[in-house]
């Protein structure tokens, strides 16, 4: 890996953040860096406010929206709440069935089926509202490109409200109501938000609409926060002002259905906690069985109910990664037969991998071989699967460069979708390398490992923990500080951990004595530390309990070896 420093910023305005706020250099450096200039906005920063929010009516169709389900409400109509089978689909699916049942009982969750419907607004998905007598749907996380769909559900009598944070086409929907910061149109001061979090602004206006008290919106915010931690959106803004009372409001008084799969945590939820306990949990019912599990999960305020859906979801969840795990080493055999370790790019293909969990196995595989991946499996007549691609490789404009050898493609600068006919395979696969290889800058086939700040080891203590945490919540934009400390050196506690003893217990020393640090599968430096030579260290601050004892721990990231004089 490359180790490259995040660019520091100017000394003076380091200097002044110093004076201003009391704070050493190091936070002051910190804060420069995630754009706090002044001592307004680092206090806002550290102390975000339910007053940052934004009017929803700032957002472009609001009126219209809150109108159209006033109306339905009014005239006893039936809504239909549907959203995508991802966690922020789930998720605002269940914040907007959730608080709609406050108002009536005539609401429909529904989210399409991965494998017969696809992504989306579905025509299936239309044909059922009509079915049941459905007049408006409240689409969520989608339907900012369905203009055949929304027209279609016109000509059957059904209305359409979209809340999607996806970038629109050239010609929006005939929606009654569209809301999407991203429209060209669009005048909301924030863009970045989630689709349950567009779906949060609506129920806003709708409350502050009838007159409700803000304290009727805070049981929403737990399932804000983990739409938010799932979909990878920048953590800065309304996102970071949503996810910090979401997280007070899992800690104080979390939903059945998220308690259940937090188990009890040593230390308070924060973000990583809903990235990596919660929200693969919830994915796994959309992958492996169907979406709408999670939602009866997230809605439920029945313990036994819950108890018994969170099970079958574990279930789910433990399938889930026992096929990516057999998957990833079946397309990790594939690359070893065919010999192309050194390819450029990695395409590999089988006919009976499972259609859901193809986006886990391209990321596996990316962290075996450090390159752009597609990973293909059979589905109905053609073949589809997922692509995903390395940081600063963008790969929608690789596919694009293929799209001849393709039914269709669809995605972003570092994932996507595609499907193409089985009689494309070949072609695509020798498309795709070829281009990769032609546009890829030599210098991206290394990782890279960003680091925020060099700081001598002896300035670690409790003190720069404690302060660096009232930074949280972490993510995009915000992410946990990465420190750099060189010429580090073994304390003579170092030793190898684990059950198959791939694990590193650091323990450097510092003038305040040893400091710990845990790396997970970095035994391979053991040798190295316990013969006395220099390293330097890439790491982020935690806190370790054990045996009710709290001490400060480095969770390493890199271990870099000194090179001999």
């Amino acid at each position: 890996m490359r180790w490259k420093a995040i660019s520091k910023p100017e000394q003076k305005l380091v200097q002044q953040l110093q004076k201003e706020l009391g704070v050493s250099a190091i936070i002051a450096t910190l804060l420069a860096q995630r754009g706090m200039h002044t001592f307004d906005a680092a206090k806002a920063f550290f102390r975000p406010q339910w007053e940052d929010l934004h009017s929803p009516f700032l957002m472009q169709d609001m009126d219209k929206a809150v109108d159209r389900i006033h109306a339905a409400l009014e005239e006893d109509e039936a809504i239909m709440v549907y959203g995508d089978y991802d966690v922020d689909g789930t998720t605002s699916v269940a914040l907007m069935a959730s608080f709609l049942a406050e108002k009536t009982t005539k609401i429909t969750p529904y989210i399409p089926d991965r494998y017969t419907e696809g992504y989306g607004v579905s025509y299936q998905g239309i044909d059922v509202a009509k079915a049941k007598g459905i007049q408006l749907i409240i689409a969520l996380d989608c339907g900012v490109k369905a203009v055949d769909k929304v027209a279609y559900a016109k000509e059957k009598g059904i209305d359409f409200i979209i809340c999607d944070h996806h970038l629109p086409g050239e010609e929006l929907p005939q929606a009654v109501a569209l809301l999407d910061p991203k429209r060209e149109d669009c005048n909301y001061p924030f863009d970045e938000l989630c689709g349950c979090g567009i779906g949060f602004k609506l129920i806003q206006a709708l409350s502050e609409r009838w007159q409700e008290p803000k304290e009727n919106l805070y049981p929403y915010l737990d399932l804000v926060a983990t739409a938010i931690a799932a979909d990878i959106v920048p953590m800065e803004g309304e996102n970071r002002t949503l996810s910090f009372f979401g997280l007070a409001q899992l800690r104080q008084n979390p939903r059945p259905g998220i308690q259940g799969f937090l188990g009890a945590l040593k230390k308070p939820v924060n973000i990583t906690d809903l990235v990596f306990k919660v929200a693969p949990r919830i994915n796994a019912a959309g992958r492996m069985d169907h979406a709408l599990v999670a939602v009866d999960l997230l809605r439920s305020k029945d313990p036994t109910e819950v108890k018994k859906i969170a099970e079958a979801i574990e279930q789910f969840n433990t399938e889930r990664r026992a096929t990516d795990e057999r998957i990833t080493k079946e397309a990790l055999d594939q690359i070893k037969q065919r010999k192309e370790e050194s390819f450029p790019a990695t395409v590999v293909f089988a006919e009976d991998w499972h259609k859901g969990v193809v986006g886990i196995v391209a990321s596996r595989l990316i962290e075996n071989y450090y390159r752009p991946t597609v990973v293909l499996t059979r589905s109905g007549e053609n073949y589809a699967g997922s692509v995903r691609s390395i940081k600063g490789f963008n790969v929608y404009e690789a596919l694009e460069a293929c799209k001849d050898h393709m039914i269709q493609f669809g995605g972003h600068k570092y994932a996507a979708g595609l499907t193409l006919k089985e009689n494309q395979l070949t072609h695509f696969k020798t498309a795709f390398e070829k281009q990769v290889e032609e546009s890829i800058l030599p210098e991206l086939r290394t990782p890279v490992i960003l680091y925020d700040l060099a700081i001598p080891i002896e300035e670690v203590n409790h003190k720069l923990y404690r302060i660096v945490e009232q930074m949280a919540p972490f993510g995009p934009k915000n992410m946990r500080p990465v420190f750099c400390s060189t010429n580090c050196v073994d304390s003579g506690q170092s030793k190898v951990v684990g059950k198959d003893q791939s694990h590193l217990r650091l323990s450097v020393q510092t003038p305040n004595g040893p400091l710990i640090g845990i790396g997970f599968s970095m035994a391979k430096h053991y040798d190295y530390i316990k013969s006395g030579g220099p390293f330097d260290l890439l790491y982020t601050l935690d806190e370790n309990e054990w045996n009710g004892s709290i001490s400060l721990q480095l969770k390493i990231k890199a271990i870099r070896p000194k090179e001999p004089a």
